[in-house]
């Protein structure tokens, strides 16, 4: 049975790996260093109320626990991010994408980097919060 990842730096390094987007999750891969396979579940607070987040968490945790001993890859991290259309999916058509998530990870394929989102608030041309003239 897979181990499961408890602290932030494991999560960060999870982010720089591999990263297979779904419309109910994101899978995220990388290789631990020998550790074992890992996994990690991560639902905001953007998703929903603490009960939806739980449900999905439960969801997701008993996914894994499916998929992860016959496709899971060895000696890497898996982190499952929840998505907003995650809780009302079909359990059984999450459990089919998530087997080919993997697969692609194992394949090394992952979908393309995303691009640094602009920083929010006062950037360049601005002081104090008053527009350069």
């Amino acid at each position: 049975m897979p181990t499961v990842l408890t602290k932030r730096a494991d999560f960060l390094a999870a982010n720089r790996g591999l990263r297979n987007a779904r419309s109910g999750f994101v899978l995220l891969t990388r290789p631990n260093g020998g550790e074992g396979m890992r996994y990690g579940i991560t639902v905001t607070k953007k998703i929903g109320n603490a009960v939806v987040r739980n449900r999905m968490k439960r969801r997701f945790r008993e996914l894994l626990r499916a998929a992860l001993p016959e496709h899971g890859l060895a000696d890497h991290d898996h982190v499952l991010i929840g998505r907003a259309g995650g809780v009302e999916r079909d359990f059984h058509l999450m459990a089919g994408e998530l087997e080919k998530a993997l697969a692609r990870a194992s394949g090394g394929k992952g979908d393309p980097a995303r691009g640094r989102r602009p920083r929010r608030g006062g950037g360049r041309g601005t002081q104090g919060g008053k527009r350069a003239a």
